[in-house]
C-alpha cells in the first residue's frame, strides 16, 4: 500500500507544480511574479493579461487537479481499497505542488482551481455546489477571494449533508482549511475594506 501512495504523491506533486500561470504569462512576455498581486493564479493572470489567458490558466490548473485525482481510478493491478485513498493523496499533493512549486522556487497560487478540478472527479455534486456558490458570491460581492473561501465551505457542507465517505469528507474539510489559510492576506484586506473587486479599477499600481 505504501508504494502506490508514494507514487500518487509524487505524480500529484509534479502535476500540481506545473506553473501554467507563469508559462502562459511568460509566453506573452510577462513575468507574472513581478506584476499585479505577483501570484501565478488565474485571477492575477486575467487581471494582467485579460480573460483569454486567465481562462486558459484556470482550465489548465483545474485539469492538474482532475488528473492527479483521476488517474488512480483508471490504474489497473491495484487493490480496490487503494484507489480512493490514492486519489485523495494525489489531489492533496497536487495542491501542495500548485502552491509550492519546485519549478518556481516554491512559489505558487492558492489552489482553488486545482482543488475544484480534483473534486469534480472525487465528489462531483460537492464540486458543483462549490462552483455555484463561487459564482453567486462573486456576482453579489465581486470579491474573488471571498467567493473562493465560501466555495470551500460549501464543499464541506455538501459533504456533510451528503453523508459521503469519511475519506471524502476529510478531504473536503482539508481543502476548505487550506484555501482559507492561503487567503489569509485577503482576509485582512477584506476586514480593512481594501480588497480589490473584480472589474473595479484601482489606483494601486500593485493590483491585488
Amino acid at each position: 500500500m505504501f508504494v502506490p501512495l508514494l507514487i500518487a504523491a509524487i505524480v500529484g506533486y509534479l502535476l500540481g507544480s506545473l506553473p501554467f500561470g507563469y508559462l502562459v504569462a511568460r509566453a506573452k512576455g510577462v513575468n507574472i511574479f513581478e506584476v499585479g498581486s505577483k501570484n501565478p493564479g488565474a485571477t492575477n493572470v486575467r487581471r494582467v493579461l485579460g480573460h483569454g489567458p486567465g481562462n486558459l490558466v484556470l482550465a489548465l490548473d483545474g485539469l492538474k487537479g482532475s488528473v492527479a485525482a483521476g488517474w488512480p481510478l483508471l490504474a489497473t493491478g491495484l487493490p480496490m481499497p487503494a484507489w480512493p485513498l490514492m486519489s485523495v493523496v494525489g489531489l492533496t499533493a497536487a495542491l501542495l505542488g500548485h502552491s509550492f512549486s519546485c519549478f518556481t522556487q516554491f512559489r505558487g497560487g492558492k489552489g482553488v482551481a486545482t482543488a475544484a478540478g480534483g473534486f469534480f472527479v472525487l465528489f462531483p455534486l460537492g464540486a458543483l455546489t462549490a462552483a455555484v456558490t463561487w459564482g453567486v458570491v462573486l456576482a453579489l460581492t465581486r470579491y474573488v477571494s471571498l467567493a473562493s473561501m465560501l466555495a470551500g465551505v460549501a464543499l464541506t457542507v455538501a459533504a456533510v449533508m451528503g453523508h459521503v465517505a469519511p475519506l471524502i469528507l476529510g478531504a473536503s474539510a482539508l481543502v476548505m482549511i487550506f484555501v482559507i489559510i492561503r487567503h489569509r492576506s485577503n482576509i485582512s484586506r477584506l476586514l480593512a475594506g481594501t480588497e480589490n473587486k473584480v472589474g473595479k479599477p484601482t489606483s494601486d499600481p500593485i493590483a491585488r
